[in-house]
């Protein structure tokens, strides 16, 4: 059924900065955009006529309460909003805000890293993947503390696998915490950025930081905290599993890992790769990958990455040409 809505409120804000952008929202809802002298006229399938409408409607009262949008901007956020019914400009943007943590004001430094943002504002379950240095991992910890510091949660929980641990945990020096706490290292890296080192040390000692092995999660329900599994790629299927099933009430879970970087014995499948395929369209969860674009560290890293996947890529059309040409008959 073909509707139409007329817009007034806030028109003259829509237009020059806006005006640029109506064959995006167009082609983004799948409807028709008419700009008027005092109106914007929407056509189209009525579902997608009412999202559209309230796209317009947020972006007039967002610039006129202000609010300003990089060059670019306006393209990702209509990108993101016609793929998730659930996104909303206003969201997004706030997403953005810088926030004041302890010793640091931080703030998403690109569109992936504001809908991670957003996506943790707005889902109980968000999973991260991307390769490292897309702040997948600070901003977790950026949002845990955010959220300690605002009461919404009573502590955080930071937990990662010790794959290379294995076996060999028995023969490393000192207590077991002092045998994984290597391999938690950029956990506490991340946390004593954010915050002073004495307040971390502080809040460790009371336990409403709490930094450990994924094996320590068993049997345990996780209520009102904000908890973040790292590296979650070098889990198992069954350790996915159990801390997927440890949420508890008023609590929110980050897990974070990068699929192209997996350190699990041959043989052995990614509990994040199978997470994914199982539970990737499960409501209340929210997936957002990033790129070698999102990288935040030395540009030559990004350079590294793409060098890497370039590698990657050559091997396997390499792999795969010489398995036809294996496979193609002999002629005689």
């Amino acid at each position: 059924m073909i509707t139409s809505v007329k817009i007034r409120k806030g028109v003259p804000a829509l237009v020059g900065t806006y005006d640029g952008n109506l064959k995006l929202l167009e082609r983004c809802f799948q409807v028709s955009a008419h700009l008027g002298d005092e109106s914007l006229e929407i056509e189209g399938e009525e579902g997608n006529v009412r999202r559209a409408q309230r796209l317009v409607e947020e972006y007039a009262g967002l610039v006129e309460g202000g609010a300003r949008f990089e060059s670019g901007e306006i393209e990702g956020f209509l990108r993101i909003i016609s793929q998730d019914p659930n996104a909303s400009l206003k969201g997004l943007t706030e997403a953005g805000r810088p926030r004041s943590l302890g010793k640091k004001s931080i703030a998403p430094k690109g569109l992936n890293q504001r809908c991670y943002v957003d996506a943790m504002e707005r889902h109980d379950m968000v999973f991260g993947i991307g390769p490292s240095g897309t702040g997948k991992t600070y901003l977790a910890v950026a949002m845990a503390v955010d959220a300690l510091l605002s009461k919404e949660v009573s502590r955080i929980i930071l937990a990662r696998p010790a794959v290379e641990a294995g076996e060999r945990l028995g023969f490393l020096p000192g207590t077991l915490q002092e045998k994984v706490n290597p391999y938690l290292r950029p956990l506490y890296d991340a946390l004593y950025d954010v915050l002073d080192p004495d307040r971390v040390d502080r809040y460790i000692e009371k336990n409403v930081i709490e930094i450990a092995p994924i094996a320590f999660m068993r049997g345990r329900t996780l209520n009102d905290a904000f908890v973040i599994l790292d590296e979650a790629q070098n889990t198992t299927s069954e350790q996915m599993k159990m801390f997927l099933t440890r949420l508890g009430f008023n609590s929110k879970a980050v897990i974070t890992g990068d699929v192209t970087q997996i350190d699990l014995p041959n043989g052995r499948r990614s509990g994040l790769v199978e997470a994914v395929e199982v539970v990737g369209k499960v409501p209340g969860i929210s997936l957002i990958y990033f790129t070698e674009r999102d990288v935040v560290r030395h540009s030559l890293v990004q350079r590294i990455i793409r060098a890497y996947e370039d590698y990657d890529l050559a091997r396997a059309a390499k792999t795969n040409g010489e398995r036809v040409s294996d496979e193609r008959p002999v002629a005689g």
